[in-house]
């Protein structure tokens, strides 16, 4: 980095963007993914300067950036011409709940804010293991989560720890161990047959409904099962 603690830091993805603006250190952010709604007021406090797989590298190194942080490597590329160019990068790669508190730690280290990262840890560690509580000895119901439509892209381990720290069964529980959405690929036959009680739907980048849920319209509806899309 060109200095410690950065002042000028892009995210090329949300959810440093989101940890940043949780710790307070909103202002070190110069720029960020066009994907990064949360907090709101984001999209009109900074500028936009990349897609998922793809970044206006002029326009990132217009912005002078003392550290730009990215998430796997879907931008591995990206990460590599920022480099080639001289802009320190740092690649986070957290795909389950240990990572992603993992990767607010590091965070909080790199920007000197160890303090207030660990805070925040500590606060989410708590509520998880609140709810986990919260729904013991309770029925659990059978869940699909469809990360994608179209192919049918069951969710990322860490959204699989969710549903189960929440009270539900994941009907596809060995797809946690698979890092890439290409390996998460399950055909709606497999839907059917895994028999969920509950499908939730969401679809990175647009908003998904049960209409256009691609487990949902030809075999779920006549079984008793909830579609809840977002």
């Amino acid at each position: 980095m060109r200095e410690f603690p950065p002042r000028r830091i892009v995210c090329l993805t949300e959810e440093t963007v989101e940890t940043l603006y949780l710790l307070g250190e909103q202002d070190r952010i110069v720029g960020v993914s066009g994907y990064a709604v949360r907090p709101p007021q984001v999209r009109r406090e900074k500028p936009r300067v990349s897609a998922f797989t793809s970044a206006d590298i002029p326009k990132v190194l217009a912005l002078e950036p003392d550290l730009v942080l990215t998430f796997s490597d879907l931008q591995a590329q990206i990460a590599a011409e920022l480099i080639e160019k001289g802009v320190a990068v740092h690649a986070f790669n957290q795909r389950d709940i240990a990572g992603i508190l993992a990767m607010i730690r590091t965070l909080g280290a790199l920007i000197g804010a160890s303090e207030k990262a660990e805070a925040l840890a500590q606060t989410f560690e708590r509520r998880l293991a609140e709810i986990a509580a919260a729904t013991l000895g309770s029925p659990r119901p059978r869940v699909f989560f469809e990360e994608w439509d179209d192919p049918l892209i069951g969710g990322i381990c860490w959204v699989s720890e969710l549903v189960e720290i929440a009270g539900g069964k994941d009907v596809f529980p060995h797809l946690r161990s698979m890092k890439a959405a290409k390996d998460r690929i399950v055909s709606p036959e497999a839907v059917i047959e895994a028999a969920p009680e509950l499908i939730l739907a969401s679809c990175a980048g647009r908003r998904s409904c049960p209409r256009r849920s691609g487990s949902g319209p030809a075999g779920m509806r006549s079984r008793q099962c909830a579609i809840i899309g977002w």
